[in-house]
């Protein structure tokens, strides 16, 4: 029996997913050792659990006990993709008809709940299913790394975010006591990112909500939960219901072009922008948030004018690059959406896998 595109589809993002397994592996088979729980930084996390938290120590030490420090964690903290790849490059990670027809599947297998959400939150359905397909490829590629092992290697063993990862450590036990977790079994990135979301346990803790109505917030294997959630994200980031993301923009010949990275802050608007010299396309009144973009293209530079909306998704992952790839995979999916499946069967059939 022939399979059908779709079907072939879905071999080859099981086979991708195998594939993007075994390279975590790699990592995950690094050296490791257990954390040194004599440590007095160590013994200070500890105390501070018990004393501040309620924990009992005996869970504490448990939990303490099993911890493993790899050096996989901090090699792969230097080399995400967002840092040592052009956005020509980036954007090709992304952007392949393998992740689109996969998103279009997805839009349309759960496109009952995804609309609910809209009409709910005014967060668009294909952004919230862009999320998934650029966090994990559509909750098959979660990470592989145990979270406790995660943050604790990069919260003891890791200077220049020690802090930030150490809160999370905290939030991670906090987040399995409210949901009843088992805090050993849980797997995610190796930032400590949780399930098809890829929520940081602290995002988990403030932004989750319950989208099935079970009474539970099950951002591991629940899409109801996992759906609303993302959109509930952006609610809280000041998602504009039917406001533009972001727009390709130029200069006048005689503007002063920018240098230097992305300021990922809305200090200007769509009038001052105008007046420097950028020339773009909008609908937006002169007042409104506006950030300019400036990435490496393929070509040479490339600009683009991010709205409110754009900086919404840089709360996600604060990153220009995700934002736009976000983007544009949702207009590629919400595309594919409308057409006819047989349409879009006959557009990806035979499209490499990634």
């Amino acid at each position: 029996m022939t399979p059908t595109p779709s079907g072939r589809r879905r071999a080859a993002a099981n086979i991708a997913a195998l594939i993007a397994i075994a390279a975590a592996s790699l990592l995950t088979s690094s050296p490791a050792r257990s954390l040194d729980t004599s440590r007095p930084d160590v013994q200070a996390f500890m105390l501070e659990l018990v004393k501040k938290d309620g924990f009992e120590q005996p869970y504490v030490t448990a939990v303490f006990s099993g911890i493993e420090s790899k050096q996989g964690i901090l090699d792969a903290m230097g080399r995400p993709a967002e840092k040592v790849k052009p956005w020509f490059e980036y954007r090709n990670i992304f952007l392949t008809p393998h992740r689109i027809s996969a998103g279009v599947d997805f839009f349309r297998e759960h496109e009952t709940k995804l609309r609910e959400i809209t009409a709910k939150t005014g967060v668009p359905a294909e952004i919230i299913a862009a999320i998934l397909g650029v966090e994990t490829f559509y909750g098959t590629r979660t990470g592989s790394f145990r979270a406790v092992d995660s943050l604790a290697t990069l919260g003891f063993d890791y200077p220049q975010r020690s802090t930030f990862f150490l809160s999370e450590l905290r939030q991670l036990f906090l987040l399995a006591r409210e949901e009843q977790l088992d805090i050993g079994g849980l797997v995610g990135s190796y930032a400590g990112a949780l399930g098809p979301p890829q929520f940081i346990p602290s995002s988990y803790r403030n932004f989750a909500v319950d989208g099935s109505g079970d009474g539970r917030r099950d951002l591991l294997q629940n899409w109801d939960d996992i759906m609303a959630s993302i959109a509930n994200y952006f609610v809280v980031h000041h998602w504009q219901p039917g406001q533009p993301i972001a727009t390709r923009a130029e200069f006048a010949r005689d503007a002063t072009r920018p240098t230097g990275p992305t300021e990922l802050v809305l200090k200007d608007t769509v009038g001052s922008l105008t007046r420097q010299g950028v020339q773009f396309t909008t609908d937006l009144p002169v007042t409104a948030p506006a950030l300019l973009v400036a990435l490496q293209g393929e070509d040479g530079d490339e600009y683009w004018v991010g709205f409110q909306n754009y900086f919404a998704i840089t709360r996600y992952n604060r990153s220009a690059m995700y934002a736009l790839a976000v983007f544009q995979l949702s207009e590629a999916i919400a595309a594919g959406a409308r057409a006819p499946a047989a349409d879009l069967d006959a557009r990806t059939e035979g499209a490499a896998s990634e």
